[in-house]
């Protein structure tokens, strides 16, 4: 099942949906895990594709290394992704 709190490249679970209550208003704040800009770079399927790729090559770093829990791995998080951005 899909969250709505998830970030829709790297599956972080945040407090707040970063595209609002109505899932078409984006707060362009940045993840915490992955730095994508809600809004903006994980607007459409194809954007989110490139930039977890990316994210994924460059070693999927977190933005926020304090934020990191103990024992992550970003594979299992990935699963909290969407479908319809995967």
């Amino acid at each position: 099942m899909h969250n709505e709190l998830s970030c829709r490249i790297c599956g972080y679970i945040s407090d707040a949906p970063h595209w609002g209550e109505d899932g078409k208003t984006p707060d362009f704040e940045l993840c915490a895990c992955c730095g994508v800009e809600h809004g903006y770079q994980d607007c459409n399927r194809v954007s989110c594709l490139k930039y977890r790729e990316k994210w994924i090559a460059e070693g999927a770093r977190w933005e926020e290394p304090k934020m990191r829990p103990d024992q992550w791995n970003w594979e299992e998080q990935l699963k909290n992704v969407s479908d319809e951005y995967l």
